[in-house]
């Protein structure tokens, strides 16, 4: 029977490999997100499914980056209906009915979670987003992207800016090692990435001077009245703030 040991060795593994293949792109994420932070613009978030977790883990969130504006559709949520959200993320056109609401600029930046990258809802925010000169942060896989099926004109490696891959095998499972059927590792790999970016945002932004706009925990002495100033400040163009 497998230890706990062993999963835990093999996930500090995959997030060693990660570490160094993403090296330069970790960089160059952590560049776009810098020049929003510098013309005070707004990182946009998105993802279905499951990725939906990653766009959670960027959004409103102790030690995140206040500057986020999640683009979202309840329907792209297993919670809202598991088989209903997969349908969801594959029908063409829904990104033009969530960008409807307030869409990235040249000063914005988007960042789309999918371990697939094949879909035409992430995809298509990605055409969308560069129509509108903003640059694309795409979280995904290059090995699960290469292995699914097209199912739109382009995919997610191709859209992004830069790509961030998080080398989940197709499948998404890692255990067993040598026939994978449960431990997805996209989760917990796809936070491990964002928060690579936010602690070259964090150095080299207040290495220039920067006032990095990062949230406060509600429940440490002082995290209210931090927060309270940013509420003030993006509550009126996020409205998922309020």
């Amino acid at each position: 029977m497998v230890s706990a040991t062993e999963i835990a060795g093999s996930v500090a593994e995959q997030l060693a490999d990660v570490e160094q293949a993403n090296a330069e792109a970790v960089r160059a994420a952590a560049d776009l997100v810098l020049g929003v932070i510098r013309a005070d613009a707004l990182v946009y978030t998105a993802g279905a499914g499951h990725s939906l977790a990653a766009v959670a883990e960027t959004f409103y969130r102790a030690g995140g980056l206040a500057c986020v504006y999640p683009l979202y559709h309840p329907e792209l949520l297993p919670l809202h209906g598991a088989v209903s959200s997969t349908r969801t993320e594959r029908r063409s056109g829904l990104a033009a009915e969530v960008l409807a609401e307030r869409a990235p600029g040249p000063d914005d930046v988007l960042v789309v979670f999918s371990t697939s990258g094949v879909n035409p809802y992430p995809v298509e925010l990605c055409i969308e987003a560069r129509k509108r000169g903003a640059a694309v942060i795409a979280v995904t896989s290059r090995a699960c992207v290469a292995a699914a099926p097209r199912r739109s004109s382009s995919t997610l490696v191709e859209q992004g800016t830069v790509v961030l891959d998080s080398l989940v095998v197709p499948g998404d499972a890692s255990y067993p090692a040598d026939a994978p059927r449960t431990a997805p590792l996209s989760t917990v790999v796809n936070a491990f990435l964002w928060n690579l970016v936010l602690a070259q945002v964090y150095d080299r932004g207040t290495a220039e001077g920067l006032d990095v706009p990062l949230w406060r925990s509600s429940n440490v002495e002082g995290g209210d009245e931090a927060n309270a100033a940013l509420l003030a400040k993006y509550g009126e163009i996020v409205p998922r703030l309020r």
